[in-house]
Protein backbone atom coordinates (compact mmCIF):
# COMPACT_ATOMS: atom_id res chain seq x y z
CA UNK A 1 0.00 0.00 0.00
CA UNK A 2 1.18 3.07 -0.21
CA UNK A 3 1.61 6.65 2.05
CA UNK A 4 0.16 9.42 0.61
CA UNK A 5 -0.65 13.07 1.92
CA UNK A 6 -4.41 13.43 0.72
CA UNK A 7 -5.82 10.20 2.32
CA UNK A 8 -8.48 9.11 0.37
CA UNK A 9 -9.67 6.04 2.61
CA UNK A 10 -9.82 8.65 5.27
CA UNK A 11 -12.42 10.26 3.13
CA UNK A 12 -14.19 7.71 2.22
CA UNK A 13 -15.26 6.69 5.64
CA UNK A 14 -15.77 10.24 6.62
CA UNK A 15 -19.48 9.84 6.89
CA UNK A 16 -19.51 6.63 9.20
CA UNK A 17 -19.90 7.05 12.99
CA UNK A 18 -16.48 6.74 14.51
CA UNK A 19 -17.15 4.14 17.13
CA UNK A 20 -16.23 4.74 20.85
CA UNK A 21 -16.18 0.87 22.12
CA UNK A 22 -12.62 0.78 23.52
CA UNK A 23 -11.83 -2.50 21.19
CA UNK A 24 -8.24 -2.26 21.00
CA UNK A 25 -8.65 -4.34 17.37
CA UNK A 26 -10.66 -1.61 16.18
CA UNK A 27 -8.35 0.83 17.13
CA UNK A 28 -5.80 -0.66 15.76
CA UNK A 29 -7.61 -0.80 12.14
CA UNK A 30 -8.78 3.21 12.61
CA UNK A 31 -4.99 4.35 13.24
CA UNK A 32 -3.68 2.00 10.35
CA UNK A 33 -6.12 3.10 8.03
CA UNK A 34 -4.28 7.12 8.48
CA UNK A 35 -1.04 5.64 6.24
CA UNK A 36 -2.95 3.53 3.88
CA UNK A 37 -4.56 4.24 0.29
CA UNK A 38 -7.11 2.23 -2.06
CA UNK A 39 -5.03 -0.16 -4.33
CA UNK A 40 -4.41 0.39 -7.77
CA UNK A 41 -4.17 -1.64 -10.74
CA UNK A 42 -0.14 -1.23 -10.14
CA UNK A 43 0.00 -3.25 -6.81
CA UNK A 44 0.25 -6.75 -8.16
CA UNK A 45 -2.31 -8.46 -6.11
CA UNK A 46 -5.32 -6.01 -7.88
CA UNK A 47 -3.57 -5.87 -11.45
CA UNK A 48 -6.43 -7.14 -12.56
CA UNK A 49 -9.41 -5.98 -10.72
CA UNK A 50 -9.88 -1.57 -10.83
CA UNK A 51 -11.84 -0.55 -7.51
CA UNK A 52 -10.94 3.43 -8.12
CA UNK A 53 -14.63 3.92 -9.47
CA UNK A 54 -16.16 2.32 -6.57
CA UNK A 55 -14.38 3.93 -3.61
CA UNK A 56 -15.04 7.35 -4.88
CA UNK A 57 -18.74 7.07 -3.76
CA UNK A 58 -20.11 7.84 -0.44
CA UNK A 59 -21.41 5.00 1.43
CA UNK A 60 -23.87 4.97 4.71
CA UNK A 61 -24.04 2.18 7.33
CA UNK A 62 -27.97 2.07 7.74
CA UNK A 63 -29.46 -0.41 10.37
CA UNK A 64 -32.51 -1.24 8.91
CA UNK A 65 -35.24 -4.49 8.15
CA UNK A 66 -35.76 -6.56 5.35
CA UNK A 67 -37.65 -9.37 4.24
CA UNK A 68 -35.46 -12.34 4.80
CA UNK A 69 -37.77 -15.10 3.66
CA UNK A 70 -36.84 -15.11 0.40
CA UNK A 71 -33.54 -15.84 0.96
CA UNK A 72 -33.35 -18.68 3.60
CA UNK A 73 -32.38 -21.89 2.06
CA UNK A 74 -35.51 -24.54 2.53
CA UNK A 75 -35.06 -27.36 4.78
CA UNK A 76 -31.88 -26.91 6.11
CA UNK A 77 -32.08 -27.14 9.69
CA UNK A 78 -29.50 -24.66 11.18
CA UNK A 79 -28.84 -21.99 13.39
CA UNK A 80 -29.76 -18.97 10.97
CA UNK A 81 -28.12 -15.80 11.93
CA UNK A 82 -29.29 -12.80 10.05
CA UNK A 83 -27.63 -9.51 9.41
CA UNK A 84 -28.84 -6.85 7.53
CA UNK A 85 -26.53 -4.15 6.18
CA UNK A 86 -23.95 -5.39 8.36
CA UNK A 87 -26.54 -5.28 11.67
CA UNK A 88 -27.79 -7.96 13.36
CA UNK A 89 -31.02 -8.34 12.87
CA UNK A 90 -32.25 -10.13 16.04
CA UNK A 91 -36.02 -10.84 15.03
CA UNK A 92 -35.26 -12.89 11.60
CA UNK A 93 -32.71 -15.07 13.51
CA UNK A 94 -32.97 -17.76 15.07
CA UNK A 95 -30.36 -19.84 17.72
CA UNK A 96 -31.26 -23.44 18.05
CA UNK A 97 -30.96 -25.51 21.44
CA UNK A 98 -27.72 -27.07 20.82
CA UNK A 99 -24.89 -27.85 23.47
CA UNK A 100 -22.11 -28.36 21.18
CA UNK A 101 -21.84 -24.72 19.84
CA UNK A 102 -21.36 -21.33 21.84
CA UNK A 103 -22.62 -17.76 20.08
CA UNK A 104 -21.88 -15.12 20.86
CA UNK A 105 -21.30 -11.07 19.51
CA UNK A 106 -18.17 -10.27 18.05
CA UNK A 107 -17.20 -7.93 20.85
CA UNK A 108 -17.27 -11.03 23.14
CA UNK A 109 -14.22 -12.52 21.20
CA UNK A 110 -10.97 -12.40 23.58
CA UNK A 111 -8.72 -9.78 22.30
CA UNK A 112 -5.66 -10.90 23.82
CA UNK A 113 -6.22 -14.67 21.93
CA UNK A 114 -7.43 -13.10 18.98
CA UNK A 115 -4.08 -10.64 18.74
CA UNK A 116 -2.03 -13.35 19.58
CA UNK A 117 -3.47 -15.87 16.93
CA UNK A 118 -3.20 -13.22 13.88
CA UNK A 119 0.14 -11.68 14.90
CA UNK A 120 1.57 -12.25 11.54
CA UNK A 121 -1.01 -12.45 9.07
CA UNK A 122 -1.42 -9.19 6.93
CA UNK A 123 -4.04 -6.72 6.80
CA UNK A 124 -5.75 -4.83 3.65
CA UNK A 125 -7.56 -1.73 3.08
CA UNK A 126 -11.11 -3.02 2.96
CA UNK A 127 -10.35 -5.50 5.75
CA UNK A 128 -9.12 -2.22 8.03
CA UNK A 129 -12.54 -0.20 7.20
CA UNK A 130 -14.41 -3.60 7.89
CA UNK A 131 -12.33 -3.97 11.58
CA UNK A 132 -12.56 -0.07 12.26
CA UNK A 133 -16.22 0.07 11.42
CA UNK A 134 -17.86 -3.22 11.92
CA UNK A 135 -21.75 -2.63 12.23
CA UNK A 136 -21.95 -6.02 14.11
CA UNK A 137 -21.04 -9.97 13.88
CA UNK A 138 -20.56 -12.93 15.39
CA UNK A 139 -18.38 -15.53 17.28
CA UNK A 140 -19.05 -19.16 17.81
CA UNK A 141 -17.50 -21.38 19.02
CA UNK A 142 -17.59 -25.20 18.27
CA UNK A 143 -16.78 -27.22 21.70
CA UNK A 144 -14.08 -29.22 22.47
CA UNK A 145 -14.52 -32.96 20.99
CA UNK A 146 -18.36 -32.23 19.77
CA UNK A 147 -20.01 -32.33 16.58
CA UNK A 148 -22.21 -29.18 15.99
CA UNK A 149 -25.23 -30.60 16.02
CA UNK A 150 -26.96 -27.59 13.31
CA UNK A 151 -24.82 -25.98 10.66
CA UNK A 152 -24.32 -22.68 11.00
CA UNK A 153 -25.88 -20.56 8.68
CA UNK A 154 -24.89 -16.95 8.30
CA UNK A 155 -27.03 -14.91 5.96
CA UNK A 156 -26.36 -11.58 4.86
CA UNK A 157 -28.46 -9.19 3.28
CA UNK A 158 -28.36 -5.73 1.41
CA UNK A 159 -30.56 -3.62 1.51
CA UNK A 160 -31.22 -0.01 0.14
CA UNK A 161 -29.54 2.17 -2.25
CA UNK A 162 -25.59 3.47 -1.79
CA UNK A 163 -24.96 1.33 1.39
CA UNK A 164 -22.12 -0.31 2.93
CA UNK A 165 -22.29 -3.20 5.65
CA UNK A 166 -19.46 -4.10 7.57
CA UNK A 167 -19.98 -7.39 9.31
CA UNK A 168 -16.89 -9.33 10.87
CA UNK A 169 -17.40 -12.88 12.16
CA UNK A 170 -15.03 -15.35 13.61
CA UNK A 171 -15.03 -18.92 13.85
CA UNK A 172 -13.51 -21.04 16.37
CA UNK A 173 -13.20 -24.68 16.00
CA UNK A 174 -11.76 -26.06 19.49
CA UNK A 175 -9.86 -29.36 19.25
CA UNK A 176 -11.54 -32.52 17.69
CA UNK A 177 -14.49 -30.58 17.40
CA UNK A 178 -16.10 -30.33 13.62
CA UNK A 179 -18.94 -28.01 11.97
CA UNK A 180 -20.50 -26.81 8.91
CA UNK A 181 -20.82 -22.97 8.24
CA UNK A 182 -23.00 -21.50 5.21
CA UNK A 183 -22.55 -17.82 4.43
CA UNK A 184 -24.74 -16.51 1.72
CA UNK A 185 -25.28 -13.12 0.40
CA UNK A 186 -27.95 -11.59 -1.15
CA UNK A 187 -29.56 -7.91 -1.74
CA UNK A 188 -32.78 -6.36 -2.25
CA UNK A 189 -32.99 -3.17 -3.76
CA UNK A 190 -29.94 -2.56 -3.17
CA UNK A 191 -28.68 -0.29 -6.00
CA UNK A 192 -24.90 0.17 -5.88
CA UNK A 193 -24.32 -1.57 -2.30
CA UNK A 194 -21.29 -2.64 -0.82
CA UNK A 195 -20.94 -5.43 1.11
CA UNK A 196 -17.42 -5.32 3.15
CA UNK A 197 -17.15 -8.37 5.25
CA UNK A 198 -14.09 -10.40 6.94
CA UNK A 199 -14.54 -14.25 8.52
CA UNK A 200 -11.84 -15.19 10.37
CA UNK A 201 -11.13 -18.49 12.21
CA UNK A 202 -9.07 -20.95 14.08
CA UNK A 203 -9.47 -24.66 13.53
CA UNK A 204 -7.48 -26.26 16.47
CA UNK A 205 -5.80 -29.52 16.30
CA UNK A 206 -7.99 -32.55 15.25
CA UNK A 207 -10.94 -29.83 14.18
CA UNK A 208 -12.39 -29.65 10.69
CA UNK A 209 -14.51 -26.88 9.47
CA UNK A 210 -16.71 -26.95 6.12
CA UNK A 211 -18.25 -24.09 4.80
CA UNK A 212 -20.04 -23.31 1.66
CA UNK A 213 -20.13 -19.62 0.91
CA UNK A 214 -22.89 -18.35 -1.65
CA UNK A 215 -23.05 -14.68 -3.60
CA UNK A 216 -25.86 -14.55 -5.04
CA UNK A 217 -26.45 -10.30 -4.99
CA UNK A 218 -27.76 -7.97 -7.41
CA UNK A 219 -25.77 -7.22 -10.65
CA UNK A 220 -25.34 -3.16 -9.07
CA UNK A 221 -23.45 -4.61 -5.95
CA UNK A 222 -20.02 -4.76 -4.86
CA UNK A 223 -18.63 -7.56 -2.80
CA UNK A 224 -15.19 -7.55 -1.16
CA UNK A 225 -15.01 -10.70 1.33
CA UNK A 226 -11.72 -11.19 3.35
CA UNK A 227 -11.57 -14.68 4.64
CA UNK A 228 -8.56 -15.76 7.05
CA UNK A 229 -7.89 -18.75 8.83
CA UNK A 230 -5.55 -20.38 11.04
CA UNK A 231 -5.03 -24.56 11.04
CA UNK A 232 -3.19 -26.83 13.62
CA UNK A 233 -1.90 -29.59 13.73
CA UNK A 234 -3.80 -32.66 11.88
CA UNK A 235 -6.82 -30.27 11.22
CA UNK A 236 -8.88 -30.19 8.42
CA UNK A 237 -10.31 -27.08 6.17
CA UNK A 238 -13.01 -26.90 3.38
CA UNK A 239 -14.63 -24.45 1.85
CA UNK A 240 -16.96 -24.02 -1.68
CA UNK A 241 -17.06 -21.21 -2.84
CA UNK A 242 -20.18 -20.34 -5.47
CA UNK A 243 -20.40 -16.57 -7.09
CA UNK A 244 -23.28 -16.01 -9.75
CA UNK A 245 -24.10 -12.10 -8.37
CA UNK A 246 -22.36 -9.18 -7.85
CA UNK A 247 -20.95 -6.06 -10.77
CA UNK A 248 -17.72 -6.63 -9.00
CA UNK A 249 -16.60 -9.44 -6.89
CA UNK A 250 -13.72 -10.08 -4.98
CA UNK A 251 -12.83 -13.23 -2.61
CA UNK A 252 -9.73 -13.29 -0.31
CA UNK A 253 -9.25 -16.00 1.22
CA UNK A 254 -5.77 -17.24 3.34
CA UNK A 255 -4.97 -20.00 5.37
CA UNK A 256 -1.87 -20.31 6.99
CA UNK A 257 -1.15 -24.43 8.17
CA UNK A 258 0.32 -24.28 11.20
CA UNK A 259 1.02 -27.99 12.49
CA UNK A 260 1.55 -31.23 10.34
CA UNK A 261 -0.87 -33.68 8.86
CA UNK A 262 -3.16 -30.77 7.49
CA UNK A 263 -5.74 -30.69 4.74
CA UNK A 264 -6.56 -28.07 3.17
CA UNK A 265 -9.48 -27.36 0.14
CA UNK A 266 -10.28 -25.06 -1.77
CA UNK A 267 -12.78 -24.85 -4.86
CA UNK A 268 -15.32 -22.90 -6.62
CA UNK A 269 -17.61 -22.14 -8.98
CA UNK A 270 -17.84 -18.76 -10.37
CA UNK A 271 -20.26 -17.75 -13.26
CA UNK A 272 -20.50 -14.57 -15.26
CA UNK A 273 -22.83 -12.79 -17.18
CA UNK A 274 -23.36 -9.32 -18.38
CA UNK A 275 -20.32 -6.79 -17.33
CA UNK A 276 -20.12 -8.91 -14.20
CA UNK A 277 -16.07 -8.71 -12.55
CA UNK A 278 -15.93 -12.30 -10.43
CA UNK A 279 -12.31 -11.96 -9.02
CA UNK A 280 -10.58 -15.42 -6.56
CA UNK A 281 -7.46 -14.20 -4.79
CA UNK A 282 -6.31 -17.38 -2.59
CA UNK A 283 -3.31 -18.34 -0.83
CA UNK A 284 -2.40 -21.42 1.02
CA UNK A 285 0.80 -21.26 3.32
CA UNK A 286 2.30 -24.16 4.09
CA UNK A 287 4.57 -24.20 7.66
CA UNK A 288 4.72 -27.69 8.25
CA UNK A 289 5.45 -31.20 6.82
CA UNK A 290 3.23 -33.86 5.89
CA UNK A 291 0.84 -31.68 4.47
CA UNK A 292 -1.67 -32.13 1.30
CA UNK A 293 -3.97 -29.36 -0.22
CA UNK A 294 -6.50 -29.47 -3.23
CA UNK A 295 -7.82 -26.26 -4.66
CA UNK A 296 -10.06 -26.17 -8.04
CA UNK A 297 -12.42 -23.62 -9.58
CA UNK A 298 -14.27 -23.40 -12.60
CA UNK A 299 -15.78 -20.12 -14.56
CA UNK A 300 -17.67 -19.98 -16.33
CA UNK A 301 -18.10 -16.25 -18.24
CA UNK A 302 -20.19 -15.44 -20.88
CA UNK A 303 -21.32 -12.02 -22.64
CA UNK A 304 -18.26 -8.91 -21.31
CA UNK A 305 -17.78 -10.38 -17.83
CA UNK A 306 -14.36 -10.48 -16.50
CA UNK A 307 -12.81 -13.38 -14.12
CA UNK A 308 -9.66 -13.00 -12.60
CA UNK A 309 -7.61 -16.20 -10.59
CA UNK A 310 -4.92 -15.68 -9.02
CA UNK A 311 -4.06 -18.24 -6.54
CA UNK A 312 -0.93 -18.98 -4.68
CA UNK A 313 0.74 -22.15 -2.66
CA UNK A 314 3.50 -21.08 -0.24
CA UNK A 315 5.44 -23.80 0.78
CA UNK A 316 8.32 -23.16 3.66
CA UNK A 317 12.07 -24.28 3.74
CA UNK A 318 11.00 -26.47 6.82
CA UNK A 319 7.66 -27.69 5.42
CA UNK A 320 8.94 -30.94 3.71
CA UNK A 321 6.53 -33.67 2.08
CA UNK A 322 3.75 -31.36 1.10
CA UNK A 323 1.20 -32.46 -1.66
CA UNK A 324 -0.34 -29.66 -3.14
CA UNK A 325 -2.50 -29.51 -6.02
CA UNK A 326 -3.97 -26.18 -8.09
CA UNK A 327 -6.42 -26.21 -11.22
CA UNK A 328 -7.72 -23.05 -13.08
CA UNK A 329 -10.56 -23.80 -15.20
CA UNK A 330 -12.29 -21.80 -17.36
CA UNK A 331 -14.99 -21.60 -20.56
CA UNK A 332 -15.43 -18.82 -22.16
CA UNK A 333 -19.18 -18.65 -23.95
CA UNK A 334 -18.82 -15.31 -25.72
CA UNK A 335 -16.18 -12.98 -27.82
CA UNK A 336 -16.26 -10.43 -25.39
CA UNK A 337 -15.85 -12.35 -22.17
CA UNK A 338 -12.20 -13.45 -20.84
CA UNK A 339 -10.16 -14.55 -17.41
CA UNK A 340 -6.85 -13.24 -16.11
CA UNK A 341 -5.69 -17.08 -14.79
CA UNK A 342 -2.31 -16.67 -12.67
CA UNK A 343 -2.11 -20.22 -10.28
CA UNK A 344 1.28 -20.00 -8.27
CA UNK A 345 3.37 -21.99 -6.62
CA UNK A 346 6.25 -20.41 -4.25
CA UNK A 347 8.26 -23.66 -2.88
CA UNK A 348 11.60 -23.03 -0.71
CA UNK A 349 11.83 -27.04 0.64
CA UNK A 350 12.90 -30.18 -1.75
CA UNK A 351 10.78 -32.55 -1.06
CA UNK A 352 7.38 -32.34 -2.13
CA UNK A 353 4.74 -33.09 -5.05
CA UNK A 354 2.72 -29.90 -6.04
CA UNK A 355 1.33 -29.24 -9.02
CA UNK A 356 -0.56 -26.43 -10.59
CA UNK A 357 -2.29 -25.74 -14.26
CA UNK A 358 -4.65 -23.52 -15.83
CA UNK A 359 -6.84 -23.17 -18.79
CA UNK A 360 -8.73 -21.27 -20.59
CA UNK A 361 -11.49 -22.24 -23.80
CA UNK A 362 -14.69 -22.56 -25.22
CA UNK A 363 -17.08 -25.06 -25.44
CA UNK A 364 -16.59 -28.00 -27.99
CA UNK A 365 -18.32 -27.41 -30.95
CA UNK A 366 -17.89 -30.96 -32.15
CA UNK A 367 -20.15 -32.11 -28.76
CA UNK A 368 -22.73 -29.75 -29.31
CA UNK A 369 -22.88 -30.85 -32.63
CA UNK A 370 -23.08 -34.37 -31.89
CA UNK A 371 -25.57 -33.74 -29.20
CA UNK A 372 -27.54 -31.22 -31.48
CA UNK A 373 -27.61 -34.58 -34.10
CA UNK A 374 -29.72 -36.31 -31.84
CA UNK A 375 -32.70 -33.59 -31.41
CA UNK A 376 -30.88 -31.97 -28.61
CA UNK A 377 -31.27 -28.18 -29.29
CA UNK A 378 -28.41 -26.36 -28.99
CA UNK A 379 -29.35 -24.31 -25.80
CA UNK A 380 -29.65 -27.67 -24.30
CA UNK A 381 -26.35 -28.86 -25.70
CA UNK A 382 -24.72 -26.13 -24.18
CA UNK A 383 -26.10 -26.43 -21.54
CA UNK A 384 -25.30 -30.24 -20.56
CA UNK A 385 -21.33 -29.43 -21.32
CA UNK A 386 -22.02 -26.71 -18.35
CA UNK A 387 -23.22 -28.55 -16.08
CA UNK A 388 -20.70 -31.63 -16.87
CA UNK A 389 -18.03 -28.75 -16.13
CA UNK A 390 -18.98 -27.78 -13.28
CA UNK A 391 -20.66 -30.27 -11.80
CA UNK A 392 -17.84 -32.06 -9.41
CA UNK A 393 -17.23 -28.54 -8.13
CA UNK A 394 -20.94 -28.50 -7.17
CA UNK A 395 -20.55 -32.07 -6.11
CA UNK A 396 -18.58 -31.11 -3.19
CA UNK A 397 -21.34 -29.16 -1.47
CA UNK A 398 -22.66 -31.95 0.79
CA UNK A 399 -25.02 -30.98 2.39
CA UNK A 400 -28.70 -31.48 0.77
CA UNK A 401 -30.12 -28.54 1.04
CA UNK A 402 -27.73 -26.25 0.30
CA UNK A 403 -27.29 -28.08 -2.60
CA UNK A 404 -30.74 -27.73 -3.85
CA UNK A 405 -30.46 -24.47 -3.34
CA UNK A 406 -27.75 -23.60 -5.57
CA UNK A 407 -29.41 -26.11 -8.09
CA UNK A 408 -32.27 -24.02 -7.78
CA UNK A 409 -30.59 -20.94 -8.47
CA UNK A 410 -28.97 -22.10 -11.15
CA UNK A 411 -32.40 -22.76 -13.07
CA UNK A 412 -33.90 -19.68 -12.26
CA UNK A 413 -31.08 -17.21 -13.53
CA UNK A 414 -29.77 -19.55 -16.27
CA UNK A 415 -32.03 -22.01 -17.21
CA UNK A 416 -30.02 -24.85 -16.36
CA UNK A 417 -30.55 -28.36 -15.00
CA UNK A 418 -27.76 -30.49 -12.64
Amino acid sequence: MEVVADNKVLAFVSDFKRPEDGSKVRQQALDALNGMDFPTTRVEEWKYTRVAKYVKRKYKQVQTTANVDQFKIADLDAHQLVFVNGFYDEKASTILEDDTVSIHKIDELDEGYYTDLMEDTEENVFSLINKGYQTGGVFIQIKKNKKANHPIHILHVLEGEEVMANARHFIHAEMGSQAEIVTSFASNNASNGFTNVVLEGHVETNASIRINKLQTEAKDVLNISNEMFIQDESSNFLINTVTTGGQLTRNGLNVIVEGENCHTEMNGAYLGTEKQHIDNHTIIDQLYSNCTSSESYKGVMDDKSVGVFNGKVIVRQDAQKIEAYQSNKNILLSKGASVNSKPELEIYADDVRCSHGSTIGELDEEAIYYLRSRGISKKSAQQLLIAAFIGDILDKIQNEAVRAHVDQLFLEDFGWRF
